[in-house]
């Protein structure tokens, strides 16, 4: 009873406020449609903001709110257009009050209270209606646009969750106009020759890219993972000839070897597919599976390695690794010779090579890591393998060489600057782009390993 009488005393006093202050009223309207404004808004943002993929998890699961909202993300033309509605509605009633409730007040104020006639009561009336106007444009963008849907972003979840059981009772509603809104835009758009349907929006490769990177930032996506996805993209821009193993680093069968020769470059290969040649490298007559050659030799003590070779996949130097991806999966090639134009030889890519071009290097027992090809012996002192590339070489030691070099690996950059090429077995010292180095082992005109240090002053060129 008493919780009842304070209620009733509280609307009496309530109503004689209104009565009493006539611009209390038209205050409490506008502050309503703003916060119907601010309604919508939050709502439109966030059911745009929830996770589509974990709504339909719990929708299969039998989330009746999920379920319910899946339905608004499924179809957002006509959840767009009720929006709209409501915030049109909501605007359009707002500039209408507060210019009927307002202006008359503050012309009235200035002449009558303040004797204000310099200006005439009709102008001051307009200038008044577009003051009115900008104050209630300034208040409807932050409290009904830009705060409400800040707060909607962020915790789009709970807002689309309890928003959205109005939303679907105001579509029921505002059906009709729904309707004729959606024709009359598709009417239009029909006399325009435009396409009525734009369900389909074309995601460009940059915008993937932005949204990984802000994926990064915001800790959902680690660095490994972005890397990928890059390299994904890139996979159509790098050609056979960049990831494949170089014709001089190849380890290769010549056919006319005797057995025993043959048996011990298998073994010394460790390798599950080797290229088998006539005579000349240039002329690769096919593919052998080691494990073939060593079910044969087993069974019957001799294998006559032509009988068992497997036909050798021939690629351009210029072919795209997606494209060659593609083609090698489709015939079953676990391994592609790369020649150049003129027909030769020039190195080989296997499935691994195009792996590694998207997850980086896969290392097993037999290969040489990163860690290998170049260790740190002392503070300025690196031993670093010949076939090392540059990109490494200048990560690692916090160096810059010039894009426009001619060669590739540590090897190249010491026959650069000598201008030739040192007899086998030969130890020298080179100093180059800011590095002395002293190489310590040529073997079959190429160089093994060196041991590096950086010069004072940073790289000078050759």
């Amino acid at each position: 009873m008493i919780s009842y009488t304070r209620n009733l005393l509280f609307n009496i006093s309530f109503k004689e406020a209104i009565l009493k202050d006539p611009i209390l009223g038209p205050l409490i309207l506008q502050i309503l449609l703003i916060s119907i404004n601010a309604f919508f808004a939050s709502t439109e943002m966030a059911v745009i903001s929830l996770n589509s993929n974990k709504l339909r998890k719990m929708a299969e699961d039998g989330d009746k709110d999920a379920i319910r909202m899946i339905k608004l993300v499924d179809e957002p033309a006509g959840f767009l257009s009720t929006i709209q509605i409501g915030i049109t509605l909501a605007g359009f009633l707002a500039s209408a009050f507060a210019a009927d409730n307002f202006s008359d007040r503050i012309v009235d104020w200035l002449v009558q209270d303040l004797n204000f006639t310099a200006i005439s009561p009709n102008a001051l009336n307009t200038i008044s209606v577009i003051l009115i106007t900008l104050v209630l444009s300034y208040f409807t963008l932050v409290f009904g646009e830009l705060v409400p849907k800040r707060v909607a972003q962020k915790n789009a979840f709970v807002i689309a969750k309890r928003n959205t059981k109005f939303l679907v009772f105001f579509t029921k509603i505002t059906k009709p106009i729904v309707w004729l809104l959606s024709a009359s835009t598709n009417g239009i758009l029909k006399l325009l020759k435009k396409e009525d349907e734009t369900d389909e929006n074309e995601v460009t490769e940059e915008e993937i890219k932005f949204m990984v990177d802000v994926g990064e930032e915001k800790g959902a996506i680690n660095n490994m993972e972005k890397t990928m996805i890059e390299n994904i993209f890139e996979f159509n821009n790098i050609f056979a000839k960049d990831i494949m193993t170089h014709r001089v680093d190849l380890v290769m069968i010549d056919i006319n070897d005797p057995q025993e020769e043959a048996l011990q470059t298998i073994e010394d290969g460790s390798y599950s597919r080797i290229p088998v040649f006539d005579d000349n490298i240039d002329n690769v007559i096919g593919i052998l599976n080691v494990k073939d050659y060593l079910i044969k030799l087993r069974k019957e003590g001799y294998v006559d390695i032509r009988s068992i070779l497997r036909p050798a996949y021939f690629v351009p130097e210029t072919i795209v690794c997606d494209a060659l991806f593609r083609d090698m999966q489709a015939s079953n090639s676990a391994i592609a010779v790369v020649v150049d134009e003129f027909g030769s030889l020039s190195g080989i890519v296997t499935m691994e090579d195009l792996l590694e071009s998207i997850v980086g290097e896969i290392y097993d027992e037999y290969d040489i890591s990163e860690e290998q090809e170049i260790t740190r012996l002392e503070n300025n002192l690196w031993r670093i393998a010949g076939s090392t590339e540059i990109e490494m070489i200048e990560e690692k030691l916090g160096i810059d060489i010039p894009d426009d070099v001619e060669f590739e690996t540590m090897g190249g950059l010491v026959f650069n600057a000598l201008n030739t090429i040192p007899k086998d077995g030969s130890k020298l010292t080179v100093e180059a782009y800011g590095l002395s180095i002293r190489v310590e082992e040529i073997t079959d005109h190429r160089v093994i390993w060196a041991f590096v240090r950086k010069k004072t002053g940073g790289p000078s060129g050759n």
